[in-house]
């Protein structure tokens, strides 16, 4: 049974089918008893026959004009009948940008918190954000950066490296353009590098690529940090986990399967600064590796939205859905809470864990919460009585071991 929307005092238009999406509205299911409007282009097992989520495919969406006139009547059709604000939640890269590009004109309809544009643009550019964090004295791994259509001469010298495009959503759209296309690469000698930047080159990509030195060790050596800061630009939620395990698939590599929860106050007080001194708002979701050699976190890149794995801050008692609707329907401001907890996020069963969890000391952790019922898998949720989607669930339990044993990326 849910809340309705009027009980509620508000329902969510949450943009986006994946793993983003589901833990949303199973954040606004849990913590306020309401089903979420989803919007998007596909359908994915996550949240295809879904009891929690009111589902609309469109084709179109991700067209601009086609966006503006899709949201525009889903909130005159949701106002009418709801009579509520609509919280707007866009769950990936892609509904970010569209929502931040427009977002004069969905202010009209919707209640959100997102970055403006300007500033979105800039930390999603890996070249300009890169540059952003030099001169806030965050961390990054040696860097080059290749211009498409420019010369091309390799001037890190240690490797492995790893190269990525700067442009995501460039390189998202033109995926099936890019021969042997991969989220992240991990290159073993020169040859491997101007191959990829030729194979780039033939694409309809023209952006820059991003060469990286490999920061060495397993997945516990990346950390993940999830930040809110209210419509005023002030932070007032900072958690830290450290990541058990990773996908192994080279198309899905910096997804996270497995986090601990950690706290650090000097860390995480770093990216709260930051971030309020560039005037961030909205959720925002830092990946990075601890480097041994150098003794400090080196970032990789800061998201402008919850990453899939992003839940974990639910399960350490501050569920990011609540904060943004204290701020955007509420305007209810908070302190800055640096959370504490002892949990395990995962969506991965256990026999994944056991087998791909190598660190001692980590596995001994995971082996600990696993015991201790610590952990929770937010995408099997008692209160969504789905036959359909509890079978597409069971299959892709069974699936991943398939997928872990097939994977080519091992740290």
């Amino acid at each position: 049974m849910s809340t309705s929307p009027r009980k509620a005092g508000f329902l969510p238009v949450i943009l986006g089918t994946h793993i983003h999406g589901y833990n949303a509205a199973r954040s606004f299911h849990e913590t306020y008893g309401v089903k979420s409007v989803m919007l998007g282009k596909h359908k994915t097992i996550f949240v295809w026959g879904s009891s929690i989520i009111d589902l609309e495919l469109h084709e179109d969406i991700n067209d601009d004009e086609a966006f503006l006139r899709l949201l525009s009547a889903k909130a005159e059709q949701l106002t009418a009948e709801h009579g509520v604000p609509l919280v707007l939640v866009p769950s990936n890269d892609m509904y970010v940008e569209l929502v931040a590009r427009h977002a004069e004109t969905l202010k009209d309809h919707y209640v959100f918190n997102n970055p403006d544009e300007a500033l979105r643009s800039q930390i999603m550019d890996k070249r300009a954000f890169y540059e952003l964090a030099a001169q806030h004295g965050i961390d990054i791994p040696s860097t080059q950066i290749h211009q498409i259509g420019e010369p091309f001469e390799l001037e890190i010298d240690r490797f492995p490296v790893i190269v990525k495009p700067a442009n995501p959503n460039q390189w998202w759209l033109n995926q099936d353009k890019i021969a042997g296309q991969e989220k992240v690469y991990r290159l073993e000698t020169l040859q491997e590098v101007k191959d990829l930047v030729a194979v780039v080159e033939d694409s309809p990509y023209r952006d820059a690529l991003i060469i990286q030195e490999f920061v060495p060790g397993d997945d516990t050596k990346i950390w993940d940090a999830v930040l809110y800061l209210n419509s005023e630009a002030k932070c007032e939620l900072v958690t830290l986990g450290q990541v058990a395990l990773q996908e192994h698939q080279a198309n899905a590599v910096g997804s996270y399967t497995a986090i601990i929860s950690r706290y650090d106050e000097e860390l995480m007080l770093k990216f709260k600064n930051f971030l309020e001194a560039i005037g961030y708002t909205g959720v925002a979701n830092v990946d990075m590796k601890w480097d041994e050699r150098d003794g400090v976190y080196k970032v990789m890149e800061i998201n402008c939205r919850p990453g899939r794995s992003s839940y974990y801050t639910a399960l350490l008692g501050h569920p990011l859905m609540k904060y943004l609707v204290d701020d955007v329907v509420h305007g209810i401001r908070k302190g800055l809470t640096l959370a504490r907890g002892d949990i395990l996020f995962r969506v991965v069963p256990k026999y994944i864990l056991n087998r791909y969890v190598t660190d001692p000391e980590v596995k001994a952790e995971v082996d600990r919460l696993l015991a201790e019922g610590k952990d929770t898998n937010p995408l099997i949720y008692r209160r969504d009585r789905s036959v359909k989607r509890a079978a597409y669930m069971l299959g892709r339990h069974i699936r991943q071991g398939k997928r872990y044993a097939e994977g080519t990326w091992v740290s």
